[in-house]
């Protein structure tokens, strides 16, 4: 359809194109503007096209295609100029569209985009007979592609039929193969079954012998320790015994003449202690005067008994002290935690052991102070006071245990006062001839 908008016969200015140009035509018209470009001057070029002036032909019909079109369409100065540009070009095809005939041998195409540029009377007509003989040569392609194609489909899926047909057949072989491997296989795992449930009444068969052979064997190995065990006590009391033997052959009688040598200290000692404290003249005593009786002005027996001290008083300490060849044995916890259990052990240690170098340089005593080692989680880093000798027993050993290891070792007769609130050391100490004294008079003796 072609509409006029004034103009004279044979000015093909005022037709319109009412539908949209093919894009084969737009191709050949885009390329017409991009071979004329490059010959316009800058200010021949419309605004929105100079930015791709310095482009190459490939560059500019690639981004600038939309542009070139539009600029085709609207601006008929640049279109004219682009036509001049084609009659210098081609001038042949362009005077035979002047003429109102096309060039035989030309491609409709090329003839539909230089009318679209040149616009002689009658380009509406070749541009849309252009598109319409590029829509119809399409179809006409697209039309012999899709037989090709579906010729080719139709081999193919021959080839596919004779292919699945083949493959059916295989596959059906294999499968009846399949079938009798299976088949011989169930039979096989059937016999498996039954091989497999005979092992495993053999193998509970075998493991309750196991069990009862683990726990024979755990019972003979549990008296076999038991014995181990016994066999080891046994040589540790009898290796004891020997070291204890081998000792006093070495010491020989070191030991039993330290011993008698200080019961000998201790008596003589006694003797003379007794002999200052009784004042008796060493002549004027007459056996009729040891005879007890009351003579006038003297204290009588109820004056004497009076005399006796209590146990909580502090000087029974000082008289017990005052013996020859006194030993002070002193639980060190049990004297500390009654007197000043809020503080530190180590601060307990340090006042109880200051407090008996004291006590032992007015007395002259001797005096040894026990520690429970149980207690312990390191080595204690101490250097005993002067006069006290500081012990704490071994891993396995009490206080207690030591204590009476230590009053043990005094020869009889030896004055040995053991301080200690425990009923069973103060017990077991006196019956080892130790005089027990509780750890509560002390504290009032070092206060």
């Amino acid at each position: 359809m072609v509409e006029t908008h004034g103009g004279g016969p044979g000015d093909g200015a005022a037709e319109v194109l009412d539908r949209p140009l093919p894009d084969g035509v737009r191709r050949r018209v885009v390329q017409i503007v991009s071979d004329g470009f490059g010959s316009l001057t800058l200010g021949e070029l419309p605004a929105q096209l100079r930015q791709y002036a310095r482009f190459a032909p490939n560059r500019r019909v690639k981004f600038a295609g939309n542009a070139m079109a539009a600029a085709v369409e609207t601006d008929p100065l640049f279109r004219q100029r682009i036509g001049e540009k084609f009659r210098d070009a081609q001038p042949e095809l362009a005077d035979a569209l002047d003429a109102g005939s096309a060039l035989p041998a030309a491609d409709p195409l090329d003839v539909a985009a230089a009318a679209y540029v040149l616009r002689p009377h009658g380009w509406v007509k070749l541009v849309t007979a252009a598109g319409e003989e590029a829509q119809r040569a399409d179809a006409e392609r697209a039309d012999e592609e899709s037989r090709a194609e579906l010729e080719r489909l139709h081999e193919e899926l021959s080839r596919a039929r004779e292919h699945t047909r083949a493959e059916t057949e295989r596959l059906r072989g294999e499968l009846d193969a399949a079938k009798r491997e299976t088949e011989s296989l169930h039979r096989k795992l059937r016999s498996a079954l039954s091989d497999v449930k005979r092992g495993e009444a053999a193998l509970r068969k075998v493991q309750a012998e196991l069990d009862a052979v683990r726990a024979e064997g755990q019972t003979q190995m549990s008296a076999a320790e038991s014995e181990t065990r016994r066999l080891k006590a046994r040589l540790g009391e009898a290796e004891a015994g020997l070291e204890a033997t081998r000792r006093a052959a070495r010491e020989g009688r070191s030991v039993e003449d330290m011993r008698v040598r200080l019961l000998l200290d201790t008596l003589l000692d006694a003797t003379q202690g007794l002999r200052r404290e009784l004042a008796l003249p060493p002549v004027s005593v007459r056996p009729a005067e040891t005879v007890d009786a009351v003579e006038p002005g003297r204290m009588t027996p109820k004056d004497i008994a009076n005399r006796a001290l209590s146990e909580n008083d502090p000087a029974i300490l000082d008289q017990l002290l005052a013996l020859p060849q006194a030993h002070l044995v002193v639980d060190g916890y049990n004297v500390t935690k009654t007197g000043y259990p809020q503080m530190p052990l180590e601060k307990q240690r340090l006042r109880l052991l200051g407090q008996l170098s004291q006590l032992a340089a007015q007395t002259g005593a001797e005096m040894t102070c026990v520690f429970d080692g149980a207690e312990l989680v390191a080595p204690v880093l101490l250097a005993p006071p002067r006069g006290v000798r500081v012990l704490f027993s071994k891993p396995g050993v009490t206080a207690d245990e030591l204590i009476r290891q230590l009053v043990r070792a005094e020869p009889p007769g030896r004055p040995v006062i053991v301080v200690s609130t425990d009923r069973e050391v103060a017990d077991g100490v006196a019956r080892a001839g130790a005089r027990p004294v509780a750890s509560v008079v002390l504290l009032k003796r070092l206060s």
